[in-house]
């Protein structure tokens, strides 16, 4: 494989959450939400958590694991 060629990988990607920023450490195409399993393709991944290391498809879904009892409408 040379510099101009792109790697396609399927699947799930593994990646690093930084802030403002992720790093790939396996390639794929999606990760899954850590509150609803959904799968969520690299380029419309927004929410993470750096502190726990996982991925969000939606603000609820950050809201559900950071404050369950909000979420819940107490």
């Amino acid at each position: 494989m040379n510099r101009f060629e792109r790697f396609s990988a399927s699947g799930e990607a593994e990646l690093r959450y930084l802030d403002g920023d992720f790093r790939v450490v396996r390639p794929g195409t999606f990760v899954r939400c850590a509150v609803t399993g959904q799968p969520i393709p690299l380029d419309e991944l927004r929410y993470w958590s750096v502190d726990l290391q996982e991925a969000y498809a939606s603000p609820e879904a950050v809201l559900a694991r950071l404050h369950p009892d909000l979420a819940r409408g107490r």
